[in-house]
């Protein structure tokens, strides 16, 4: 791994010159994401922040791969100071040394004591050159005593020496180390902090999100969903969402939901329904998770996209009516969010497997009901445009509002809460601005 052999190299130059471990390491212990370091005047948006978050995590994943390089490297390291190392060796040779010096400082002194021995053991009888080759001796045993323990010292002073160097080296290295240890710390707190100031933007614009206006120019039109299907049938269809306003959306979400019960209104099937979608930029076949579709993108001005799309129903399909609720929100790197005003509703039937559809047209948009006072499911007085009263009595009737016998029929089946769930799905996602784009 090139990690690996820079962290050598980081670790080579601190075991033989410490000094340049303060210009080496930096280099990999710097992990503080640059999105963190940056001095913002303006308050950053939740994209800034989740791509802040994003680089925490990058920095801190990398810290610690680094730091788990660091300690092979100090292994090897601290391995080869014990054996192989130049300072080892070294180090060796100057023990060595001093336990060759000792052990002839030793044979000297033994030798002194000999001579000196000799001398005493002279008798009267001796003659005065036996005396002075004595006397000789012992001078000469005690000048090689001397240049014993001479050598001795200075054995003993290189071996320290060598045997500090290498303590040296082995402090540099661990200190090496110590770096990245300390580098996986504030990378972690980099990352809490990250992590921490997106969740509490993602808090605030929640609590914010009631702030979300609709907005007449955001419009997602279905063409090619036909008012009869049939079971064991795909069917092809499309959704165009346009930006008609003069302002930019950054972020555009699609909303499609398709609610359907069997002909009694007493059973949900829509388990057997599949939708999937794909685009220009992801042509690759999707199914539609939780009602979502997040492909759309940025819009400007006046743009518009399409998004294909395919609804399967299976083959075992009881017959019955369907809807299919269609919708967009947008979200701005500046705050500001809104959406098309609620959800246009779209009926069609469900024949058995095997039917004949017979003439059939494109379904159309039924129209929204108006806006009313009262206690509406948004929590703020006011019931959002396109969604139904909690109550067919609310407004006279479902039928009094529009609806054809799909809608009839779903709500028989206590359908009028899952026409109310999806108007909410609005509500609620405005209120998690950025949350959930």
């Amino acid at each position: 791994m090139k990690i690996r052999r820079a962290l050598a190299t980081a670790v080579a130059a601190a075991v033989t010159a410490p000094v340049m471990l303060l210009s080496v390491t930096p280099a990999f212990a710097d992990t503080k994401p640059v999105a963190q370091t940056e001095n913002k005047s303006s308050k950053p948006t939740i994209k800034e922040l989740e791509a802040a978050a994003a680089e925490a995590q990058k920095a801190y994943d990398q810290a610690v791969l680094a730091k788990a390089d660091a300690l092979l490297v100090l292994k090897e390291t601290l391995d080869a100071l014990d054996t192989t190392h130049p300072l080892a060796v070294a180090a060796a040779a100057a023990e060595q040394a001093a336990k060759d010096a000792a052990t002839a400082k030793t044979n000297a002194d033994q030798a002194v004591t000999a001579a000196k021995a000799a001398l005493e053991a002279l008798t009267e009888e001796a003659t005065e050159k036996e005396k002075a080759d004595a006397e000789a001796a012992v001078a000469a045993a005690e000048a090689t005593a001397a240049t014993a323990a001479t050598a001795k010292t200075a054995a003993d002073t290189k071996a320290a020496e060598a045997d500090e160097a290498r303590d040296d080296a082995r402090v540099a290295a661990a200190r090496a180390y110590g770096v990245f240890g300390k580098a996986v710390d504030d990378a972690l707190a980099a990352k809490i902090a990250a992590d921490a100031a997106l969740a509490q933007a993602k808090k605030e614009a929640e609590e914010e999100g009631e702030d979300c206006e609709p907005e007449q120019g955001l419009t997602a039109e279905v063409t090619g969903l036909p008012t009869k299907l049939v079971a064991g049938t795909t069917t092809a269809f499309s959704i165009r969402v346009t930006n008609g306003s003069d302002r930019q959306m950054d972020e555009v979400v699609a909303y499609t939901g398709v609610h359907a019960t069997d002909k009694s209104g007493l059973k949900d099937t829509g388990k057997f329904f599949r939708l999937q979608w794909s685009s220009e930029s992801s042509p690759k076949w999707k199914n539609v998770e939780h009602d979502y579709i997040d492909a759309v993108g940025a819009l400007k001005p006046g743009a518009r996209t399409d998004l294909k799309m395919r609804l399967t129903l299976d083959k075992a399909t009881p017959a019955g009516n369907g809807v299919a609720f269609i919708a967009a929100d947008f979200y701005n790197e500046d705050g500001s969010c809104g959406g098309t005003p609620g959800a246009d509703m779209y009926e069609f039937d469900v024949k058995a497997a095997g039917s004949k559809p017979g003439k059939t047209e494109d379904a159309k948009p039924k129209p929204k009901p108006s806006t009313t006072t009262g206690s509406g499911g948004n929590g703020s007085g006011h019931q959002p445009q396109g969604s139904t009263s909690g109550t067919p009595a609310s407004n006279g009737s479902l039928a009094a509002t529009g609806s054809s016998s799909a809608t009839t029929s779903i709500a028989l089946a206590g359908g009028a809460a899952v026409l109310l769930g999806a108007a909410a799905v609005f509500v609620v996602r405005r209120r998690k601005t950025g949350s959930d784009a």
